[in-house]
């Protein structure tokens, strides 16, 4: 085999050299006794000239076939300018078929056929796809990016354990049972949370790592079972030192990537960020805020938003400028549904159409009412206003999703901006209804405000938390926190969270047991990878950004997994395969 040149680097520069290409076959056309071929390799495609003298050896060869072949480049008389290598063409004089193939199950190229679960199945063949190629390449160039700029700051990779001890906080553990110690498991990490805070333990100062993930949880667009996250963690620091580090590593990508100088990154709280977009994570890209309409209705006798305020909830409006026209009544209907989804009861709604208010609750608003949203919120012909009415929380991540919603739909959101966003200061504790007791609401060893350490047993539901969210274009980017390493301060955690000290040291007990040494102040940040590059290729679907990518329900198509072991492997593992209640 021989190679002089990658395909798509031929320009018209090249005329008249002789080179050697290899490839696939990604196009043939038959004309007469010339035949055209379009040799495709990871760098672009080449179209090959093959007159009488030699076109007889390709008379079989089809898509996908493998060659070699040896020419000289030559002038195209009609020229392809949607190619960059669109003003050339190889007039071949030699040709290998180095190997052959079969008709493939899909389309090899961008615009494909093939749905999804085909792709997933012949993976092999969409990794040819330039798109898929293309963000490959793109993946690597940011990993290098980000390992060339954290090195650069004195930071050092660390790889830690994948196989380690299952935690019992946060997402499901993926476990992997013991040969050797039967009957006890490894748990896959679902982050190399404990590990990475005791390198800060051991004096590491500035590690990252670019980890493996894993977390059994239900998969979406932009979650995949197992991933990839670029983990950092610094010593001596507070949360101003981890922001400078990660914007300066977002806006050195970005420019490298997308030519795009970034300005600095906006800050907001979570509770300013829930009330003005029902999100932690809300899509600055267009202007949309929620607002709070219940100091308006405070005195309304429409029983359903009086019954509500009574009950301590809120009436959650959002208006929408000149949209009227835009919503029928089915269309209404399918946004009701849609908000049902989230927790809310109902979707009432006005227009304001040729100065006159109609819609779900015109009659049973006062004027006075009406004249005080239309005042509040600008309102102007053409505008309309949502409204659920719920528990705080409720209302605002329904109306929330609504808005996320409609931007899309009413072609709100420019497609070419990069919104970052910094949300602080969030919730310490959640508090689950199922178990009847606050939980985390990062993990528990995120450090409380230090105003509020004093509230961690009295008043855990007004307990904030030194832990933020980068947010971009409405995904959330990363999570971190400033980590708690006082012995103390995280004993009261545990307690708020209902565990006792010797549950503590039951589960957390290795890891805890190193505090006692010296721990230095640390804090960090996990930004996923996947997410990343899929903002910056463009696509919507995580799984056009990893090489092996499983479903929607976690299986791999192509590997066939999941799936069974043999009687022998079980018995080595001193398992029982039981049957399904």
């Amino acid at each position: 085999m021989k190679r002089t040149h990658n395909n798509g680097e031929l320009r018209i520069s090249n005329v008249n050299e002789t080179v050697s290409l290899l490839g696939w076959v990604s196009k043939k056309r038959n004309f007469g006794q010339l035949v055209f071929i379009d040799l495709r390799d990871r760098s672009g495609i080449a179209q090959l000239v093959f007159d009488e003298n030699i076109s007889e050896q390709v008379k079989d060869v089809r898509n996908e076939y493998v060659l070699n072949v040896t020419g000289t480049v030559v002038e195209r008389k009609d020229k392809n300018p949607k190619l960059p290598t669109g003003d050339i063409e190889i007039k071949v004089e030699e040709v290998t078929i180095i190997n052959k193939a079969e008709t493939t199950p899909l389309i090899i190229a961008d615009e494909t056929d093939a749905l999804e679960d085909t792709r997933l199945k012949y993976r092999y063949l969409d990794l040819r796809r330039p798109m898929i190629q293309k963000n490959l390449m793109l993946r690597h160039k940011v990993t290098m990016l980000m390992r060339n700029y954290l090195s650069e700051l004195g930071f050092i990779e660390v790889e830690t354990p994948i196989l380690c001890r299952s935690t019992p906080e946060g997402a499901r553990d993926y476990l992997v049972p013991s040969r050797i110690s039967k009957g006890e498991f490894y748990a896959l990490p679902q982050s190399p949370q404990l590990y990475k805070q005791l390198l800060m333990v051991g004096g590491i100062e500035k590690y990252f790592q670019l980890a493996r993930c894993f977390r059994d949880e239900d998969l979406r667009a932009d979650r995949q079972p197992e991933f990839t996250q670029l983990d950092i963690e610094m010593s001596f620091v507070e949360e101003e030192d981890v922001w400078n580090v990660v914007e300066g590593l977002m806006k050195k990508i970005f420019k490298e990537v997308k030519g795009v100088d970034l300005p600095a990154f906006k800050r907001i709280s979570y509770d300013e960020c829930m009330a003005n977009y029902g999100s932690d994570k809300p899509d600055l890209r267009f202007d949309m805020p929620l607002k709070d309409a219940s100091s308006i209705f405070a005195n309304t006798e429409f029983k359903v938003f009086a019954s509500t305020l009574e009950n301590k909830g809120i009436i959650q409006a959002l208006p929408v400028k000149g949209c009227a026209s835009n919503f029928s009544r089915k269309d209404l209907d399918k946004l009701q549904n849609y908000v049902k989804v989230y927790g809310a009861k109902a979707l009432a709604y006005l227009k304001y159409t040729d100065n006159t208010w109609s819609g779900s609750v015109t009659k049973v608003l006062s004027d006075e009412e009406k004249d005080a949203l239309y005042n509040a919120y600008n309102i102007e012909n053409g505008d309309m206003i949502f409204f659920v009415a719920d528990k705080k929380k409720v209302a605002q991540t329904a109306l929330g999703a609504l808005r996320s919603k409609l931007g899309k739909d009413l072609g709100l959101i420019n497609d070419s901006k990069y919104e970052f966003l910094w949300v602080t200061n969030f919730p310490m504790f959640e508090y689950d209804e199922t178990d009847n007791r606050y939980v985390a609401a990062h993990h528990p060893f995120t450090s409380p405000n230090l105003e509020d350490v004093d509230k961690l047993m009295s008043d855990p539901a007004n307990c904030y938390s030194r832990a933020y969210d980068l947010v971009l274009n409405g995904y959330e980017l990363l999570s971190g926190s400033i980590r708690i390493h006082d012995q103390q301060v995280q004993a009261k955690v545990f307690e708020a969270i209902g565990m006792t000290l010797e549950e503590a040291h039951e589960k957390f007990g290795w890891f805890m047991d190193a505090f006692k040494y010296g721990t230095p102040p640390h804090g960090g940040v996990g930004i996923g990878l996947e997410r990343l590059i899929m903002i910056l290729s463009g696509t919507d679907n995580i799984r056009d950004v990893v090489a092996f990518p499983k479903t929607a329900s976690a299986s791999d198509l192509m590997a066939q997994a999941p799936g069974p072991v043999d009687s022998k492997q079980l018995k080595e593992l001193n398992l029982i395969i039981g049957k399904a209640e």
